[in-house]
C-alpha cells in the first residue's frame, strides 16, 4: 500500500492516481478515502490526477493515540503533498475534510495550491460561544463522544441512517449500500482517533485562517444539512475569504457528495476549469 511515514512516526494511507492537474481529496469524519470513489473516478475519466489520503487513526493509516487535531492534519496533508511533490493543486475538502484544507493553505502557504473548494465544511466554527451565537451547544458535541463511547457501531448506524444524508427527511429514499459504505468507513478506523476527532472539528475555529487565504476557494452547502448546519457554516465562511464563491443546494444534505454526486463534480469540474 501506498503510504508515507510523518514526523511522529504516523504512517499515512494515500491513493494517487492518473496524471494531469493534481486534484486532493480530504475526507470527513469518521471516513476514510473511499469516501471520495465517486469523484476520484469522475475527475480521473476527466483527466485529472487524484489524490486522497485517509487521516491518522482513520482508514487503512496509523491508529495512534494522539495528534487528533487540525495542527496535525493540516502537517500530514502538507507531508503527502511534498512527498508526491504536488504543484498547482486543487484542494478539496468535506466537512471535517474542509477545515483540514482551510488549516493546511494558512498554515502551509499556497505554493502549491491553485483553488480550494469546501464541501458542507466546518469553518468558520461549530460549537457555540459568546463571538460565535449561531453554533451548536457544547453538549451537543459531549453527546456525541458519548454514544461513540458507549457503542461505536450503533452510533455510526444512526447517523448514516439518519441525519448524515438527509434518510429522516420524509419521503426520502435511503439506500442500504450506502449507509453500511459508511459504516464499514467509520468502523475500519479507531475509536480514539473518532472521540478526539469531535472535539477537533467542532472547537477549531478557522475564523483567521479563513481571511489568510488568496486563492478562489469555492464554498458549497447544502441548506438542508442537519450535521454542519448551512447558517452558521458555508455563508459566513464566504464573507470571510477574499476570493469566494458560494453555492447554495436547496434540499441537499451533509452528505451530498455521494447522494447529489452528478450535481457536485459537475459544480467542482465547472470551478476548477474557470
Amino acid at each position: 500500500m501506498p503510504t508515507i511515514t510523518t514526523k511522529d512516526g504516523t504512517m499515512i494511507f494515500y491513493k494517487d492516481w492518473g496524471n494531469g492537474q493534481p486534484i486532493v481529496f480530504s475526507h470527513g469524519w469518521p471516513l476514510s478515502s473511499d469516501d471520495w470513489d465517486t469523484q476520484m473516478l469522475f475527475f480521473l475519466n476527466h483527466g485529472f490526477r487524484v489524490i486522497a489520503h485517509d487521516r491518522r487513526g482513520h482508514g487503512r493509516s496509523s491508529q495512534v493515540s494522539d495528534g487528533h487535531d487540525m495542527d496535525h492534519y493540516a502537517d500530514d496533508l502538507a507531508a503527502v503533498t511534498e512527498h508526491l511533490d504536488l504543484k498547482n493543486a486543487v484542494h478539496v475538502g468535506h466537512s471535517t475534510g474542509g477545515g483540514e484544507v482551510v488549516h493546511y493553505i494558512a498554515r502551509h502557504g499556497e505554493s502549491r495550491v491553485a483553488k480550494a473548494a469546501i464541501i458542507s465544511a466546518v469553518p468558520p466554527l461549530m460549537v457555540q460561544t459568546p463571538a460565535n451565537p449561531g453554533g451548536l451547544p457544547k453538549d451537543v458535541f459531549d453527546g456525541l463522544q458519548a454514544q461513540l463511547a458507549a457503542n461505536r457501531s450503533q452510533f455510526y448506524r444512526e447517523l448514516a441512517s439518519g441525519p448524515f444524508y438527509g434518510y429522516n427527511r420524509p419521503g426520502a429514499k435511503s439506500s442500504e449500500a450506502v449507509i453500511q459504505n459508511w459504516w464499514r468507513q467509520g468502523m475500519m478506523g479507531g475509536a480514539k482517533a473518532h472521540y478526539d476527532g469531535i472535539v477537533a472539528f467542532s472547537q477549531t475555529d478557522f475564523t483567521e485562517d479563513l481571511k489568510k487565504i488568496n486563492v478562489p476557494v469555492l464554498v458549497m452547502h447544502g441548506d438542508d444539512d442537519q450535521i454542519v448546519p448551512y447558517a452558521d457554516a458555508g455563508p459566513l465562511s464566504a464573507k470571510l475569504l477574499k476570493n469566494s464563491t458560494l453555492k447554495t443546494y436547496k434540499g441537499f444534505p451533509h452528505g451530498m457528495p455521494t447522494t447529489e454526486a452528478a450535481t457536485i463534480n459537475a459544480d467542482l469540474l465547472a470551478f476548477i476549469k474557470g
